[in-house]
């Protein structure tokens, strides 16, 4: 089915008919519309006009509404303050819109595919080999799915890249301690898979780096164990190899309890890179990007200094010949651009790495690498904060393990549930904690703006008040219930029935979808679908407070409103599973 023509749009195109038949030197002026509160829309585009044309606005204003098409579409415009005009649409063409955006068979209300559709890679949930994830890799995994979520929906080919920290110098730390220590990898840690296995993986993992940080000839020992890993020694890359496959096992059961797909041919961390090493760094060289400062490979920037002002290099490879983040991360680039024929590439990553990816970026750009035609975007995001409004951190001053956090999570919503659960069954208050404790950690994240903090705060996460996933979770359960309770009788679309403000509210606001989620996918912006969502909820329970659905005056009116309430109800599904979270039939 081809998209459907936004109401907005088809104002705007009326308007800018107008706009040309009054001023043809107007032809392409946008007559600046929007919604608004003194009406339907209001456009302002022509105070701006009369300016240019030297002429008075609210004269130049009137003769436009003489030039308006008006009946089948708009209803009336007038002309307000210095010149603006206020457009109200005809009931009829709001409930004929919702009615086109029904019946798309491909269930994508009338949304279009983007014009121009590329290949975007975008790297994100980049956890750490023999580490336990942390309440840190919460943002880039749950941003990072929406945002991948959103372009596929608009026609982007995406290919996800999960960089995971899977080689270095702590590596050869831990198989160096384990091989000295074989006594503290006992029977049972050998017997267990997930997330004990990755607790033991992580303490031994700490034990090694106290060993590390206070014995300096543990040091050497470990430093020359990577290079037998980098030299690609049986014993030791067979040991390597466990840690990653048991850390990739713990990782999926991860992702899994967040609701998310993580793929195994997606997941290529920084060892997938090796080969790359040396030709990026001698491509850098020759080229001139890069050159040689005190034995090390470096890249310099004119507006990058310390606070000694001397200045400061991204160093590509090490005085010692060893290869940095930053060698990983520019091969990285060189695969992605002319393997994957990327066209875009982000990466979901804390704020804090700015100055690195800023440097890497333009490093990549003076090699010819990124170029007008393929682009690299960070989309950073701020820091979880606890209660207190500091990073989150366990009482004892430690990191909060991401599995806590998330089984608390569970645990609260499931005795939200519980509380409201009348037919539910003891099997389905679990499935339905674990949706709503899931989605309310979710939305808490991406109803904020990806580069603010935000406080982690559970109990205000799982209410049923307030901008909150289980408010809209309820709302979409609560249409559900309405559409059960009536039986027999269907949804239908009535467009010559009159609306109530109410109505006409909600359905201006449905007619906003297609915009938002692409205005959404364009700024890789999330948090601007959670806002549309939680407003339409919002009118949604306005609408069912002031028009009774099921007891309406005629048969007609409890089609209509039924109808309106199925498509408010689709696209709320349809939004909330673009940011990742599910919509419970029943709550």
């Amino acid at each position: 089915m081809a998209s459907v023509t936004s109401l907005t749009d088809s104002v705007q195109q009326r308007l800018a008919n107008a706009l040309s038949a009054t001023l043809p030197e107007a032809a392409d002026a946008d007559p600046l519309l929007r919604r608004s509160d003194r009406a339907d829309y209001q456009a302002n585009g022509i105070l701006a006009l009369a300016k240019k044309a030297k002429a008075n606005p609210r004269d130049l204003a009137a003769q436009v509404v003489d030039k308006v098409v008006t009946g089948d579409l708009i209803k009336d415009v007038k002309v307000s303050g210095p010149g603006f005009l206020n457009i109200t649409v005809t009931d009829k063409a709001i409930t004929d819109n919702l009615a086109a955006r029904a019946a798309d068979p491909d269930g994508r209300l009338g949304v279009p595919h983007s014009e121009n559709p590329g290949t975007t890679v975008i790297d994100y949930a980049q956890p750490n080999v023999a580490k336990e994830m942390h309440v840190g890799h919460l943002r880039s995994a749950v941003i990072g799915d929406s945002v991948v979520k959103l372009l596929e929906f608009t026609g982007e080919t995406v290919v996800r890249r999960h960089h995971i920290g899977d080689w270095g110098t702590q590596f050869g730390m831990l198989i160096q301690y384990l091989d000295e220590h074989p006594h503290e990898l006992d029977h049972k840690a050998a017997e267990v898979t997930g997330e004990e296995a990755m607790s033991n993986l992580d303490r031994l993992y700490k034990a090694a780096r106290r060993f590390f940080d206070s014995d300096e000839e543990f040091k050497t020992r470990a430093r020359r164990r990577v290079v037998d890993l980098q030299a690609g020694d049986a014993h030791t890359l067979a040991m390597w190899q466990k840690f990653v496959d048991e850390s990739k096992i713990y990782f999926f059961s991860v992702f899994d309890k967040l609701d998310m797909e993580i793929r195994d041919p997606d997941i290529v961390g920084e060892s997938g890179y090796n080969d790359m090493l040396e030709e990026t760094c001698r491509l850098l060289e020759e080229s001139g990007v890069a050159v040689r400062s005190e034995g090390a490979l470096c890249v310099f920037f004119d507006d990058i200094k310390g606070p000694d002002g001397k200045p400061v290099p991204l160093i590509v490879r090490k005085s010692d010949g060893g290869y940095g983040y930053a060698a990983t991360d520019l091969s990285a680039i060189r695969d992605r651009v002319f393997n994957l024929k990327a066209n875009s590439i982000i990466y979901v990553v804390d704020a804090r790495q700015s100055l690195h990816f800023k440097m890497v970026f333009e490093t990549a750009r003076r090699a010819g690498w990124l170029n007008d035609d393929v682009k690299a975007y960070q989309l950073a995001f701020g820091t979880v904060l606890g209660k207190d409004g500091k990073p989150f951190k366990t009482r004892e001053g430690e990191t909060v393990r991401l599995v806590d956090l998330l089984d608390e999570a569970i645990e609260r919503a499931s005795a939200v549930v519980r509380e409201k659960a009348q037919d539910l069954s003891q099997e389905e208050i679990a499935e339905r904690g674990s949706q709503v404790g899931i989605g309310a950690v979710k939305y808490a994240d991406l109803s904020t703006s990806a580069s603010r903090d935000y406080k982690f705060d559970l109990d205000q996460m799982v209410s049923l008040n307030g901008d909150t996933s289980v408010y809209l979770q309820y709302a979409y359960a609560r249409i559900q219930s309405i559409l059960r309770k009536a039986g027999e009788v269907r949804p239908a679309a009535h467009p010559e029935l009159e609306l109530a403000d109410a109505e006409r509210a909600l359905g201006l606001h449905v007619d906003q979808f297609a915009e938002t989620v692409a205005e959404a996918a364009r700024e890789y912006a999330p948090h601007k679908l959670a806002a549309y969502l939680y407003q339409l909820a919002s009118l949604f329970t306005s609408f069912y407070d002031k028009c009774p659905v099921l007891k309406a005056e005629t048969p007609d009116q409890v089609e209509n409103r039924l109808f309106l309430s199925d498509v408010t109800a689709r696209t709320l599904h349809e939004g909330m599973a673009l940011l990742g979270i599910r919509t419970p039939e029943r709550l």
